[in-house]
C-alpha cells in the first residue's frame, strides 16, 4: 500500500514540475505577433546566419508548412493552429538558445460607438465594441471634446470598454465629439462620430413593476412601479412612462401614456385571462424611451366558487336512527300465514282440497 501511494505522489509531483517548468518557459520567451494568412519569419536568437539549429514547437516537431534557413524559421500562410511556443536548439551542442511565443491575429477594423445619458443632468457614458475578433490582445484610447475643449475621460472599473464623462454645461445645442482608436501588435483603427446632447438621454427601465388584481372587480388591474434609480433628481427631471399589457392568448399589445404618476389601473381586462404587463420611461423633454421592463404577470380577480351546503338546518338536533328490517315483500309466499288467517283454518282447507283431487 505504502508502495503505492509513492508511486502516485511522485507521477503528481513529476506533472506539477512539468507545468512549472512550461509556465517558466513561457514567462522567459519573447512574443511575436503574425497575421493570419501571412508568411512569419522567426530568428533564433543572435546565432551567425550560418548556424544549424532545430526548431520545436509546444515540444514537438513543426507540423506547418515551413522552411529553414540556418537561424530562421518560416511559417508558410500562418492560421490560429500556428499558436503556440517555439524553441530553437543548436544542433552542435543541443542547447536551446531562444524561445518565441507566436500569437496569430487580425489588426482591428473600426469600433462601434454609442453613448447614453441614463444619469442626466450629471453625465453620460460611452461603450464600443469591435464588431470582427482581433484574437490578440487589444486597447482602445478615448478622446471627447465638446466646443473645442476636451472632457476627463473616466474608465469604467467593471465594464472594459466602456467610459464615463460629466456634462460640462446643460441644455447646449454644441454636439460632443467621441474619437475611439482600437489599437494592438498588428494594426488601429478609429472611429470618430458626434452626438447631442438631446439625443444621448435615455433612462433606465422603470423598477419594481407590480401588478395586483382589484378585489371584487373581474375586469381590473392595479399596476405601481418605481422610476429608476439611476434617475438622479426626479423632482427637477420628471420621466413620463408608457405602459403596455396584453392577455397571453392575444398578440396584440395595448399602450397608455402616462405623465409623471407611478400607478394605473388597466380597466378593460377580459375576465379571468392571464396578462403580460411593461413599462418604459423617457424625460418629458428630451431624449429617447427607455427600453422595456421586465415583464410581470397578473390576472384579474374571480370570484371563487361558493361551497354545496346541506338542505338542513343545522341547528336542528339530529334524529337517531335504529337499524330495521327489510321491506316485507308485496305478495306473501306459500306456506307463510298472513296476518289475517290463522294457521289451524289454513290446514283445514289444504286437506279439503286434497280429499277432494283424490275422488276425482
Amino acid at each position: 500500500m505504502a508502495n503505492i501511494v509513492t508511486s502516485v505522489c511522485c507521477v503528481v509531483l513529476a506533472a506539477v514540475v512539468v507545468v512549472y517548468a512550461q509556465r517558466r518557459s513561457q514567462q522567459g520567451a519573447r512574443i511575436q505577433y503574425a497575421r493570419i494568412g501571412s508568411d512569419v519569419t522567426m530568428l533564433c536568437g543572435s546565432l551567425d546566419n550560418d548556424t544549424s539549429v532545430t526548431w520545436k514547437v509546444n515540444g514537438t516537431d513543426v507540423k506547418a508548412r515551413w522552411r529553414e534557413e540556418g537561424p530562421w524559421l518560416t511559417l508558410m500562410e500562418v492560421d490560429m493552429s500556428s499558436n503556440g511556443l517555439y524553441s530553437c536548439f543548436q544542433n552542435s551542442d543541443d542547447q536551446r538558445r531562444d524561445q518565441i511565443t507566436l500569437r496569430i491575429g487580425l489588426p482591428p477594423r473600426e469600433p462601434q460607438v454609442t453613448c447614453r445619458s441614463n444619469t442626466y443632468p450629471k453625465g453620460f457614458y460611452c461603450s464600443w465594441h469591435l464588431q470582427h475578433p482581433t484574437y490578440i490582445p487589444t486597447e482602445f484610447e478615448v478622446n471627447v471634446q465638446h466646443n473645442q475643449r476636451s472632457l476627463e475621460v473616466k474608465r469604467d472599473e467593471v465594464h472594459k470598454n466602456r467610459c464615463h464623462v460629466k456634462f460640462p454645461e446643460l441644455f447646449s445645442s454644441v454636439p460632443y465629439r467621441v474619437n475611439v482608436t482600437a489599437v494592438n501588435a498588428l494594426g488601429k483603427a478609429s472611429t470618430a462620430t458626434s452626438f447631442e446632447e438631446s439625443s444621448m438621454v435615455k433612462p433606465d427601465p422603470p423598477e419594481k413593476v407590480v401588478a395586483r388584481p382589484i378585489p371584487n372587480n373581474i375586469r381590473r388591474l392595479e399596476v405601481t412601479w418605481s422610476s429608476p434609480s439611476t434617475w438622479p433628481d426626479i423632482d427637477s427631471f420628471p420621466l413620463k412612462y408608457f405602459l403596455r399589457y396584453r392577455p397571453l392568448i392575444r398578440d396584440q399589445w395595448q399602450h397608455v401614456e402616462l405623465s409623471d404618476s407611478t400607478s394605473h389601473t388597466i380597466t378593460d381586462a377580459y375576465v379571468g385571462k392571464e396578462y403580460i404587463i411593461q413599462l418604459a420611461a423617457k424625460d418629458m423633454e428630451i431624449g429617447t424611451w427607455s427600453d422595456w421592463s421586465v415583464a410581470v404577470h397578473a390576472t384579474p380577480w374571480t370570484e371563487e366558487p361558493k361551497p354545496i351546503t346541506s338542505t338542513t338546518d343545522s341547528n336542528d338536533p339530529i334524529a337517531e336512527t335504529t337499524p330495521s328490517s327489510a321491506p316485507p315483500s308485496a305478495k306473501p309466499r306459500v306456506g307463510v300465514a298472513s296476518s289475517g288467517c290463522s294457521a289451524l283454518l289454513c290446514s283445514s282447507h289444504l286437506l279439503l282440497v286434497c280429499i277432494l283431487l283424490s275422488i276425482m
